[in-house]
């Protein structure tokens, strides 16, 4: 690391994009993208929590990726397993705390079992807390808040009234965290493939066409320092003399 960033965001956001083209690239099963791709995990969550961000939300799988072929679902499935069997000892040494949104009862029963021993494990470390997107759609979410809310008007625990954004906000997968200040993407597409349609929008936007196996800690910097450098205004007019 060569210096930290002037001004930091508090929650980061990572569309992972580019594993698939990057082994297509090389000549490589698109299951090699992953594999590499979660280096740059790794690194990505060790530069979050040496630098103090306090939230790391990775778009890990979403819930149109069960249409991709089996072999590849499948080898995702396993390659999660396999990451939280071995990175939980170092995510605790490293005071991290694990989370995870989605529509998480949908997944193999297997992955899901080591997801919650996972979450289990790291459950009192106060450091960055690391949010994987499973399973997740940014439109789900929405539906599913709106659901809650809805049963809990007919229970009588809420008024109609009382609906506003903190409600919505409330009843989001990511209730008690903070919307993401910084939402990066990589491999240069220009969507955001409907993740945390809700929570972004405010959020500063970093494109980078490096792919997801190739953004390591230097790009990552990249993406931060750039942050740094950006006016954020939450639709207020800039004013000279504003810093």
């Amino acid at each position: 690391m060569t210096h930290p960033p002037k001004k930091l965001p508090q929650h980061v956001a990572i569309i992972m994009d580019g594993n698939g083209r990057w082994a297509r690239q090389r000549g490589l099963p698109r299951i090699e993208g992953h594999r590499v791709g979660m280096e740059s995990v790794r690194e990505t969550v060790r530069v979050s929590s040496k630098l103090g961000i306090k939230y790391l939300t990775l778009y890990a799988f979403s819930s149109e990726n069960w249409a991709r072929p089996r072999t590849e679902v499948t080898a995702l499935m396993q390659l999660l397993r396999f990451y939280l069997q071995k990175e939980v000892a170092e995510l605790d040494k490293n005071n991290v705390r694990l989370a995870a949104i989605g529509r998480l009862n949908e997944l193999p029963a297997s992955a899901r079992q080591q997801l919650d021993k996972a979450i289990a494990t790291l459950r009192d470390n106060t450091g960055l807390t690391l949010v994987l997107a499973l399973n997740y759609g940014g439109r789900a979410e929405i539906v599913d808040a709106v659901r809650e809310i809805a049963r809990e008007i007919k229970t009588g625990r809420i008024d109609v009234a009382d609906v506003n954004e903190k409600c919505v906000n409330d009843h989001l997968y990511t209730a008690g965290i903070p919307d993401p200040d910084l939402l990066i993407r990589t491999s240069g597409e220009l969507r955001v493939s409907n993740f945390l349609l809700w929570q972004i929008s405010y959020a500063e936007i970093y494109v980078t066409e490096t792919l997801w196996p190739d953004f390591r800690g230097a790009e990552y910097l990249k993406a931060l320092d750039d942050y740094g450098n950006r006016q954020r205004r939450f639709g207020r007019v800039h004013m000279a003399g504003d810093k």
